[in-house]
């Protein structure tokens, strides 16, 4: 039996600071979506009520008496599916090391509502592409699969084979190697979810980055993308051709 996807996140907080903490849930319950199920005020209650709440998100202090929450991040990091890190503090120069631990977000004290809003959001939009992966599928999709629920069922797409995604109105249409699947994601979620597979390449488009072959200027001075073994162009809008031609030029063999 499979499990309803949660539309509500649930939040940690962990600040050795009774007033960042209490900041923290007062702009948490001013967002829609997200309910704090509990406080840490050191790394080790912060390991504690991770164990004990299974934190969808832990905003997370890293300077703290005790076990900091870089190394609380560290241990956290080694889980089967650990939460997602929000680091919240008051030293910039912490930046570079938290994203070393794999943070999803790095926020500077006093935390804004707009900052925490949007990093938030970020974090949301991958939680749901791997909530559903966990729901629909009968086991876990693994991490190089997407899940797809379709009216035959679970799909299960492998990213390498992935060539593009295009977003119509409603809905966003997969094109892979097998065919086409239509899902309910946005192309926000999986560009969130996937940075590593998919590139921007237009409002509404996202390609997979192992089939894109060139990026070429028509006639009419538009850029465009073409795949490898397909022969139909993508159109690129201006303010994505320099990232699509930064990326030919970093990954281009040779």
């Amino acid at each position: 039996m499979t499990q309803p996807v949660r539309s509500e996140l649930t939040v940690l907080i962990a600040d050795d600071e009774p007033l960042a903490r209490e900041r923290l849930r007062r702009l948490l319950g001013e967002l829609s979506g997200y309910r704090v199920c509990g406080e840490a005020a050191d790394g080790d209650q912060t390991l504690q009520q991770v164990a004990e709440q299974a934190p969808d998100i832990l905003l997370l202090d890293i300077r703290m008496p005790g076990l900091d929450g870089l190394e609380a991040a560290q241990r956290l990091s080694r889980l089967p599916q650990p939460p997602a890190i929000l680091f919240c503090t008051a030293y910039d120069h912490y930046a570079l090391q938290a994203f070393g631990v794999q943070a999803a977000g790095y926020l500077l004290k006093p935390v804004r509502r707009e900052a925490l809003a949007d990093a938030l959001a970020r974090i949301g939009r991958v939680n749901r592409v791997q909530q559903q992966a966990l729901a629909t599928a009968a086991t876990p999709a693994p991490a190089d699969q997407l899940a797809v629920r379709t009216h035959r069922g679970t799909e299960l797409i492998p990213l390498a084979e992935l060539r593009y995604c295009e977003a119509d109105q409603k809905y966003v249409t997969l094109y892979h190697t097998a065919g086409e699947t239509v899902c309910d994601f946005t192309l926000k979620e999986l560009e969130a979810a996937y940075p590593d597979h998919l590139l921007r390449i237009h409002r509404n488009t996202l390609v997979g980055v192992r089939f894109l072959r060139a990026l070429e200027r028509t006639r009419e001075g538009q850029h465009q993308v073409r795949l490898t073994h397909d022969g139909t162009p993508l159109p690129v809008s201006r303010r994505h051709a320099a990232d699509v031609r930064q990326w030919l030029q970093t990954h281009r063999p040779g």
